[in-house]
């Protein structure tokens, strides 16, 4: 829900529309609880790639190093 939030924000101060295409795609959604991990997982991704590629045509300054990227995104068990 966080990611969504982000999203909503962006856009309320740069009044332009993130395409979410791929997360959209997936159709899933925070409220989505009977999804498992693995979809719900897979959503956030694909949102926050989304989020950071706007970002970046946004401002092309703005970048991610890849020692900013953690080896491990996240870990399942």
């Amino acid at each position: 829900m966080l990611m969504i939030h982000v999203k909503k924000y962006i856009e309320s101060i740069t009044t332009q529309e993130i395409s979410v295409k791929s997360y959209q795609a997936l159709d899933i959604s925070p409220v989505h609880i009977h999804k498992n991990k693995k979809c719900h997982k897979e959503a956030i991704l694909a949102l926050g790639d989304e989020i950071v590629g706007y970002i970046h045509a946004q401002n092309p300054m703005v970048s991610v190093g890849s020692d900013m990227i953690p080896e491990t995104v996240a870990a399942e068990q």
